[in-house]
């Protein structure tokens, strides 16, 4: 209501301001009229027509051009004082007075109005902008979430919360952070996040819903949802400003699905480095203590050989040593012969030791490229291997960015080894991160 009345506000003193410059323009003429004549007083009236045009648009300055016409027929033409005119030259300037206003007025209210939207769309960009520096200084989701919500909340007025979880979404952040959803919220943005559709206040035409609520997508897939709502239960977002909202929704999904790369990578990192200091204690333990223990077993064999220690000490010791030597074969098969033991599921076998696999028993060909990306999803059953990552195992560096190789290979793959390679059980696919082994291969 406050906006509808600011809004006739400001028209009303639009077209004040154009009935007073009409009035400054006529009282101009009055004054140059008696020095230089009529003939020169309808230019006069032009600035005012374009100052109402430029200052107000387009409704001001066309009753700018009527009020000129008829003020310049009222003082300036014959029988003074009367909307009357006699002379035909009287009335055609009247006329050309009032066509070339009304042009005029056209073609100032078209420029004013391209410069309004040269200004919003710089004021748009400037806050899609700046949102995004926002978000591009934060590193992780819950970080990405709060920033979000917060600057949404200043942008449109209203309390934000963001939510995340499929069947039983969840508030992720809020502002305030005393907001509170009730069941029938949080059912609503379970239906926004499975559909993608946005829906509550100001949304659907009937509901119950006090927020009105939009899907945060990446790609083709509902990553989250936010919520907005004002305290006076008006809708939050107007139809005008949602490709606004929409723009900002976009830069934080992209913001959120970069923290999750992110984490994935550094769990990734963290695992190689894991593997690699496991690598290098197994060789130390093999290099370093592997030749004493099999000194000292030799040793005992030969004081068994000579007879001349006590037989019970000397046996007791071998045993250790025995035992000792068999701990250390076991260390040693956790390295990086551990991927001798086969993984099957549902009738597939890859044997990553003897570079082979089984459907049902039956050996599958498969291509040196194919081959390397099972084996690299092997290595990480259940887990989610980046596109790079597994680009980088098959083809190597230089070729990390060539996604559509990966691609390829997987199509391949699920032909071969997939029961219905239109709904893959075996090789899952993670939008817009990687694929995975199913984590039921054991």
């Amino acid at each position: 209501m406050t906006g509808v009345l600011g809004n006739r506000a400001g028209g009303l003193r639009g077209y004040a301001a154009a009935a007073l410059m009409v009035a400054a323009s006529t009282l101009t003429g009055l004054v140059l009229a008696p020095r230089w004549g009529n003939s020169a007083v309808d230019l006069v009236y032009l600035p005012a027509v374009l100052g109402a045009a430029v200052l107000a648009g387009l409704g001001p300055s066309l009753v700018a051009a009527a009020a000129s016409a008829l003020a310049y027929n009222y003082f300036f033409t014959a029988p003074y004082h009367t909307f009357r005119i006699h002379s035909p030259a009287d009335v055609v300037t009247v006329i050309i007075l009032f066509l070339v206003a009304v042009v005029t007025s056209h073609l100032a209210a078209s420029i004013r109005k391209q410069a309004e939207l040269a200004n919003a769309h710089a004021a748009r960009n400037a806050t899609i902008a700046g949102f995004a520096r926002r978000l591009l200084s934060c590193t992780t989701e819950q970080e990405i979430a709060d920033a979000g919500v917060d600057d949404l909340s200043v942008l449109f007025e209203c309390n934000a919360v963001l939510l995340a979880g499929d069947a039983e979404p969840r508030p992720v952040a809020a502002r305030p952070s005393s907001v509170r959803l009730t069941p029938s919220d949080l059912a609503a943005a379970a239906v926004v996040i499975a559909t993608g559709q946005s829906a509550g206040r100001g949304v659907t035409k009937v509901t119950t819903v006090e927020w009105q609520l939009h899907p945060i997508r990446s790609g083709s897939n509902v990553i989250a949802a936010i919520g907005l709502a004002r305290d006076d239960g008006m809708p939050p977002v107007t139809a005008d400003q949602l490709p606004l909202l929409q723009s900002l929704l976009d830069q934080l999904a992209l913001a959120l699905e970069r923290a999750r790369l992110e984490a994935g990578a550094r769990d990734f990192a963290a695992l190689r480095e894991r593997d690699r200091l496991r690598s290098v204690l197994l060789s130390t333990i093999s290099d370093d203590i592997g030749p004493p223990v099999a000194a000292i077993g030799g040793a005992v064999r030969e004081l068994k050989r000579a007879g001349s220690s006590d037989k019970e000490t000397v046996s007791s010791i071998g045993s250790e040593v025995a035992k000792l030597q068999r701990y250390l074969e076991n260390l040693l098969d956790l390295g990086a012969d551990s991927d001798r033991k086969p993984l099957q599921a549902a009738g597939i076998t890859i044997d990553l030791f003897h570079r082979s696999v089984f459907r049902d028993g039956k050996e599958v060909h498969l291509t040196p490229k194919e081959y390397a990306v099972l084996a690299e999803l092997a290595k990480h059953p259940g887990r989610v291997l980046p596109h790079d990552h597994l680009l980088r195992a098959a083809w190597g560096p230089a070729q990390e960015g060539q996604t559509e190789y990966l691609r390829v290979a997987i199509r391949a793959l699920r032909q071969k080894l997939e029961r219905d390679p239109k709904q893959p059980a075996l090789i899952l696919n993670e939008p817009a991160v990687g694929y995975r082994l199913a984590p039921h291969l054991s």
